[in-house]
C-alpha cells in the first residue's frame, strides 16, 4: 500500500501547527478584544440544515461541493462548508437567548471543490458574528476588527466593501427580473476570476439578453475614487433596494477612515444568503490570491430556519486559517520546529535531571529531557537541529556545588549557575 493523504487535505508537522497555532492565539485576543466568546458546533449537519434556502440554496456553487453522507438511520448528513449555518441552528434551538449575541469559533470546514494555493477541501476557518443588531455600528466593529487583524498578524491587506442592495439595485436598473437576482450575483461574484466575457457568458447561458447584461457591466465597471462611484451610482439609482443599499454602505463607512478599506460595486460574495454590507480581504502583492476573510450581513437566514416573523439580524466575518498560515509562510516568518524552550542532558545524573525538568515545568518553563541516553555530541546535535534555545547539562560534580551549567545555543556561551540563577534567567 503506498501511504498518501486524501486529494485536498494535509498534515500538519510541528513547525506548521506551531506557526498555525500563534495566528489562532493572535485572532483570539483581537475577536476577545471586541467582546466576542468562543462557541463550538458539530463538524457534521443535518442535511436539510446545510441545504436551506437560506443557506447553501441549488444556485450557490457551494452546494455542489458539499460532502454528504446517510447514518445507520439512513438519515441524510453532510459535514458543514462553513461555520455560519452552524451559528444560525444554534441561535434558532436558543430563543430565550439574550440578544446582541456575540460569537467567535474557531475549526474545520470541508468543501469538495478545486485545489490550488490556499483552497482546500479541509480547511479551518475563524469566525465571528454578531445577532442582535440591525444595520450600522455592527457592521463598521467587523471592519474595523478585520484591520485590527491585519495589524496584528502584520498582513499588508485590504478590504473591499460592499452592499448586496447595491448590487440588486444595479440588476433591477439593468431591467433584470429581481428573481433572477441571486442567480446572477453568483455570476457577478466571479468578474475578478474569468473576467467580463467570462461572466457575460454565463450570462447568456441563463437566458439575459445581451442589453441587460452591457447595462450591468458597464456599472460594475465603473472606477475612480469612492466617493465618485457614491455619487455615479446615486445618479442611477435614486430610489427603492439600491438607494437603501448606498445609504446603508454611507453609514457604516462614515465611522472607517482607512485607506485599506475600498468600496467595490462589484464585490459579491456567492452565497445566497448575504443580504447588506459585504465585504472581503485580500493580501496585496502575494501569490496567495484566495481571499484571506469575507463575510457580510445575512439578516434573513434564522427565520427562515425556523419558519418565524420574528427578525434575527445578524452579520459576520470570517477569516481563512490555512490561507493566513500560507501567507505567513510566504513572509518567511520564522517557523519553530519545537515548542521546547530547555533541553537538559544528564550525565550519569538522570535521577536528578527528571526532578530538574519537572520544577522547571512547574515553573511555567516549556522543558524537555534526554530519554534516549544519547552521548553529549549527539544530544546537542538534535536540541540544534530542533532549534531549542537553551542546554542544561548537568554533571554529579556540577550537582554537588548547587550548579549546572546552562549554554545558550545561540550565541554559544556556557555560564555555571545555581537552579535558581537558572529559573530565573530562562524566565
Amino acid at each position: 500500500m503506498k501511504l498518501m493523504t486524501a486529494r485536498g487535505v494535509r498534515d500538519f508537522a510541528p513547525e506548521d501547527k506551531i506557526l498555525r497555532n500563534k495566528v489562532v492565539e493572535k485572532l483570539k485576543i483581537v475577536f476577545e478584544k471586541y467582546g466576542y466568546s468562543p462557541l463550538e458546533t458539530p463538524l457534521v449537519e443535518r442535511l436539510e440544515v446545510l441545504t436551506a434556502k437560506a443557506g447553501g440554496n441549488a444556485d450557490a456553487d457551494v452546494s455542489k461541493e458539499m460532502f454528504t453522507f446517510k447514518d445507520q438511520g439512513e438519515r441524510s448528513l453532510g459535514l458543514r462548508f462553513e461555520l455560519t449555518l452552524s451559528f444560525a441552528r444554534f441561535i434558532g434551538m436558543n430563543p430565550s437567548m439574550k440578544l446582541p449575541f456575540k460569537r467567535y469559533e474557531f475549526g474545520p470546514v470541508f468543501r469538495d471543490g478545486p485545489i490550488k494555493l490556499g483552497r482546500y477541501r479541509q480547511f479551518w476557518q475563524c469566525d465571528v458574528d454578531v445577532v442582535g443588531a440591525k444595520v450600522g455600528l455592527a457592521d463598521s466593529e467587523l471592519i474595523a476588527l478585520a484591520l485590527d487583524v491585519f495589524d496584528s498578524l502584520e498582513v499588508d491587506a485590504e478590504l473591499f466593501v460592499n452592499n448586496r442592495k447595491i448590487l440588486k439595485g444595479i440588476i433591477q436598473y439593468a431591467g433584470i427580473d429581481l428573481k433572477e437576482a441571486d442567480s446572477v450575483i453568483i455570476s457577478i461574484d466571479k468578474l475578478d476570476k474569468i473576467g467580463p466575457d467570462g461572466v457575460r457568458e454565463e450570462l447568456e447561458s441563463k437566458g439575459l439578453e445581451d442589453t441587460q447584461i452591457a447595462k450591468a457591466l458597464s456599472v460594475f465597471s465603473m472606477s475612480g475614487s469612492a466617493s465618485e462611484k457614491f455619487s455615479m451610482l446615486r445618479g442611477i439609482l435614486k430610489d427603492g433596494v439600491g438607494k437603501e443599499g448606498l445609504d446603508e454602505l454611507e453609514l457604516v463607512l462614515s465611522h472607517i477612515k482607512d485607506k485599506r478599506v475600498i468600496f467595490n460595486p462589484s464585490l459579491a460574495r456567492g452565497l445566497g444568503y448575504y443580504t447588506g454590507t459585504i465585504f472581503e480581504g485580500y493580501v496585496k502583492n502575494s501569490k496567495v490570491t484566495s481571499s484571506i476573510c469575507g463575510g457580510g450581513r445575512y439578516d434573513e437566514m434564522i427565520s427562515k430556519l425556523l419558519n418565524s416573523d420574528k427578525e434575527y439580524p445578524c452579520i459576520g466575518i470570517s477569516f481563512g486559517l490555512d490561507i493566513l498560515n500560507d501567507v505567513m509562510k510566504e513572509s518567511k516568518q520564522s517557523a519553530e520546529k519545537t515548542v521546547t524552550e530547555v533541553f537538559v542532558i544528564p550525565i550519569k545524573t538522570e535521577k536528578e535531571c527528571f526532578k530538574i525538568v519537572q520544577d522547571l515545568r512547574k515553573k511555567g518553563i516549556k522543558a524537555d529531557l534526554d530519554i534516549m541516553q544519547r552521548g553529549i555530541s549527539k544530544n546537542l546535535d538534535f536540541a540544534n537541529a530542533q532549534g531549542i534555545s537553551y542546554v542544561i547539562f548537568a554533571g554529579q560534580r556540577e550537582l554537588d556545588e548547587g550548579k549546572v551549567k546552562l549554554k545558550n545555543m545561540v550565541s554559544g556561551k556556557e555560564e555555571m549557575l545555581s537552579l535558581k540563577d537558572v529559573f530565573k534567567k530562562l524566565k
